[in-house]
């Protein structure tokens, strides 16, 4: 037996209130985003002489009656006869739109699916639709439904052509009674419409008179919310920077001044239209989230671009607009197809290429911005290979005296010095130039070079430049062993102190070391510390990407070597010399001390016995 699936018209209204926008403040943008294609189809229409006469003021209104519970949207627009009103506004999910640009391919119209009208009846009990088509000779109709499959229509008068589409607000729907509540949805779904819009009025000085009888008077104008051509619409050799900037401005009035921007514009494989800008972050990488814009005819679609924008460049501000993006019927949130993939590799490709481009165009601006820059890049290159690959031609590091270079430069530079016994070339690191003072200054003395990665993202990056690059490249931290030992070689140092004084040292700092501490004798440089606390690279950086994920590390995570320096003067002149155990113990103790107070380890009741006991012997 074959059949057809019979679907009912009274069950529609309840999945359209329900289930059909994700936020019911989504009416507005539908209904107005349709009086936008009414008058543009007017427009296509009078351009192609099948429209004749004079067009005539085509200003948008919302007219809001808070007493009479009434919001209106009215358009001069290209107007509906009896028929179309039968066949578009009684058939649902039939769109005129797409009806239209089957006959007229190049024009610009926005809506696609048909649905968006009704949506109307999410906040109203009763939707209104007083019409009149542009064509000669046609009628006014109105035509009236109550959110059920019934509806009225009758002839009425209208003066002129266009519609107004009449919503009679229900009381649950009330706040979009209010004219704060209307004027902020336009202004963020309606801001950049093609049309002007107007709602209600607003007061402006206005000069009258000339010379010494000039006068200000306040004046009732249109209060029009939106700008109908936008910069990201406008041709990039027409604008300057203070244009850029001023936009910026009117996107986020609260921001500091961007360091540049990208103005993106392509008609083929695909249209996309837009302006990004690289905002200044230092290390504020998750409160600038969500601050890309996107549109779809300039229609405010979302703010959550995970789906077209890659994530590593969502922390962009701007705008971006395409009529192409994939939408979902609601035009609420993006659908993933082919479109959408090659839209994000082509908004990668052209962030690469303006970095590089600004690199080569004035490298010391570059280096200047680079505290800002290097979040973006580094996130780049850890989330994206093909980026990775473009940004070696201009991602920087910097070393403790302040002197930047190119990954490949800062190869050559070290690469004689700083290669180890394995053919690797050991990259030295701080993330704390303050705190590692004397680890620099040694490492420094032997001829080594270090960098500063003290931003929030170098543990991953530098990772990343290790397994995925070919540098070959390993990074240790500056404190993360002797200095000896930073580059590993066959040299040995000899130690001044028998292996039976080596062995009585030993005991000494084992007797005081604690907390996961393991001791261990080395015969460094007289003029290295005497003893110093250091965490091997591996459990470090595990320690420090468990903190970053929000997991507990493992107790073996938190050991750490306590080195002493068996040619240290204090080492063999003070402490071997000492006759007594409880001696050789009170001095390894402060030594250690001293240690764990370099590092930052000596915390509490340690640090309060240290003060304590230094204070005791001035």
């Amino acid at each position: 037996m074959k059949g057809t699936i019979s679907v009912q018209t009274e069950n529609i209204f309840p999945i359209i209130k329900k289930f059909l926008y994700s936020d019911h403040e989504i009416f507005l943008r539908e209904l107005v985003s349709n009086a936008v294609d009414a008058t543009t189809k007017l427009q296509v229409l009078a351009q192609r002489g099948e429209a004749t006469g004079e067009i005539g003021d085509t200003t948008i209104e919302v007219l809001l009656d808070a007493e009479a519970k009434t919001l209106t949207i009215r358009d001069r627009g290209i107007g509906m006869t009896e028929d179309e009103v039968q066949r578009y506004l009684n058939q649902i999910a039939f769109s005129s739109a797409a009806e239209f640009l089957d006959k007229y391919q190049d024009s610009a119209i926005i809506g696609h699916f048909g649905l968006g009208f009704y949506s109307a009846f999410m906040v109203a009990d009763q939707v209104e639709v007083v019409t009149r088509s542009w064509q000669p000779g046609a009628e006014g109709v109105r035509w009236v439904c109550e959110g059920s499959p019934e509806f009225t229509l009758e002839k009425v008068d209208k003066a002129g052509r266009g519609t107004d589409v009449i919503l009679h607000i229900n009381d649950e729907n009330a706040a979009f009674l209010e004219r704060y509540r209307v004027e902020d949805l336009l202004e963020k779904y309606c801001r950049f419409l093609p049309v002007p819009i107007q709602f209600g009025t607003r007061t402006e000085s206005v000069s009258t008179g000339e010379g010494e009888e000039a006068q200000t008077e306040q004046q009732e104008v249109p209060n029009i919310i939106n700008e109908t051509r936008p910069l990201w619409k406008k041709t990039p050799s027409d604008l300057k920077d203070e244009d850029y900037l001023a936009f910026y401005r009117s996107l986020y009035p609260m921001a500091p001044e961007p360091m540049f921007w990208i103005h993106l514009n392509i008609d083929y494989p695909f249209n996309l239209t837009g302006v990004l800008y690289f905002p200044k972050l230092g290390n504020a990488m998750e409160v600038t989230r969500n601050k890309i814009h996107l549109y779809c005819n300039q229609v405010f679609v979302t703010d959550d671009v995970r789906e077209i924008v890659p994530e590593w460049l969502q922390l962009l501000h701007g705008v971006i607009d395409s009529p192409d993006i994939p939408l979902n019927v609601s035009r609420s949130y993006l659908q993933s197809d082919t479109n959408v993939k090659k839209i994000s590799e082509y908004i990668a490709r052209k962030v690469a290429d303006k970095l590089h481009e600004l690199f080569k165009a004035d490298r010391p601006a570059y280096e200047q911005k680079w505290r800002d820059l290097g979040v973006f890049v580094k996130y780049g290159m850890i989330a994206d290979p093909k980026f990775q690959e473009r940004a070696m031609a201009f991602s920087l590091v910097e070393n403790t005296a302040g002197e930047v270079f190119l990954l490949n430069d800062y190869k050559e530079k070290i690469k004689t010095n700083q290669t180890d016994k394995h053919g690797k070339i050991v990259c030295i690191y701080t993330n704390d130039p303050a705190g590692h003072d004397a680890y620099i200054r040694s490492a420094v003395q032997r001829g080594y070079d270090v960098l500063k990665l003290d931003v929030v993202l170098d543990n991953h990056w530098i990772q990343q430049l290790e397994y995925k690059s070919e540098l070959g490249f390993v990074f240790v931290r500056v404190d993360s062993d002797t200095v000896d030992r930073l580059v590993q070689k066959d040299e040995q140092k000899e130690s001044i102190l028998s292996e039976k004084e080596i062995e009585t040292v030993k005991t000494s700092f084992e007797k005081v070391v604690t907390d996961g501490g393991r001791v261990e004798c080395q015969p460094l440089a007289p003029e290295d510390l005497p003893v110093q606390v250091t965490k091997p690279e591996f459990l470090r950086r595990m320690k420090e990407m468990q903190a970053l994920h929000g997991m507990g590390g493992a107790d073996f995570l938190d050991s750490y070597n306590v080195v002493v320096n068996t040619n240290h003067p204090l080492v063999v002149q003070k402490m071997v010399k000492l006759d007594k155990d409880e001696e050789r113990q009170q001095l390894a103790q402060y030594l250690y001390d001293l240690a764990l107070l370099h590092q930052g380890m000596l915390r509490g009741e340690a640090l309060t016995r240290f003060v304590g006991n230094t204070l005791e012997k001035l």
